[in-house]
């Protein structure tokens, strides 16, 4: 018990870090609802996996992350209202022409989206302020790689074959984000990031960006597979029609 004590952090379960979880489980489980609906029995466990994986992805990118959009856009404070501007995370120097204000879910108040991204700015403060290149990334992420990966559950539903190049060219753009979320960070030995305890470490840091590795190459190697089958076809057919 001493040990989880120190590991755990201390709001670990009040309700603001409770509701944070929930809705991430929330997502995944309208996902799965979603593919009840959407898909028949004759549909492969692959398959159907990737359906439940990419709407999942696109509604966490929809919802949560465009919510820390819309914060990083449209709630800020100014810096002369703060005792201590030193202590805010991190907003860029002349954030949308003003060089006094601080951006970010830290300038969302009460705001429940707010809140849920503090609890994620405590692990890595960067998604607590207004950093350009996380913004840069999740402005991507949502207006491009969530509409594709809506896109690609559609086309699973249809049996779209052509939803093989979608998935290679989002499971791309997710490992690449990836890498260059955390890269910087890895070249100033974690400036930002919290890895103090094992909540912050292991399940905000670790846990939920890996998801974002293992998964998308999991969607790479489906894709390429199905491709390479259809060339395969192709250069029978091609070869086929040679021997005529």
């Amino acid at each position: 018990m001493d040990y989880l004590k120190e590991t755990l952090p201390a709001d670990l379960f009040d309700p603001v870090t409770l509701w944070s979880l929930a809705s991430t489980v929330a997502i995944l489980v309208v996902a799965y609802g979603l593919s009840l609906w959407a898909l028949d029995s004759t549909i492969s466990k692959a398959r159907r996996f990737l359906f439940i994986w990419h709407a999942f992805d696109a509604l966490i990118h929809f919802c949560l992350e465009g919510s820390f959009l819309y914060h990083c856009f449209f709630s800020w404070i100014p810096l002369s209202s703060v005792s201590n501007p030193h202590a805010l995370a991190p907003t860029a120097y002349n954030f949308l022409g003003h060089t006094n204000r601080a951006y970010g879910p830290q300038a969302g108040g009460d705001a429940p989206m707010a809140q849920l991204w503090m609890i994620y700015g405590k692990a890595d403060r960067r998604w607590a302020g207004a950093d350009l290149a996380v913004i840069s990334l999740e402005l991507l992420t949502v207006f491009i790689a969530g509409p594709l990966a809506a896109y690609v559950s559609y086309g699973i539903a249809k049996k779209k074959e052509s939803v093989n190049v979608l998935m290679v060219v989002i499971a791309t753009m997710e490992l690449y984000g990836g890498w260059i979320t955390f890269c910087p960070e890895w070249l100033v030995m974690n400036y930002n990031l919290d890895l103090s305890t094992f909540m912050y470490k292991w399940v905000y840091l670790v846990f939920f960006n890996i998801l974002w590795v293992f998964i998308p190459l999991y969607a790479c190697y489906i894709g390429v597979s199905d491709m390479n089958d259809a060339y395969a076809v192709r250069a029978k057919v091609n070869a086929t029609k040679k021997s005529k």
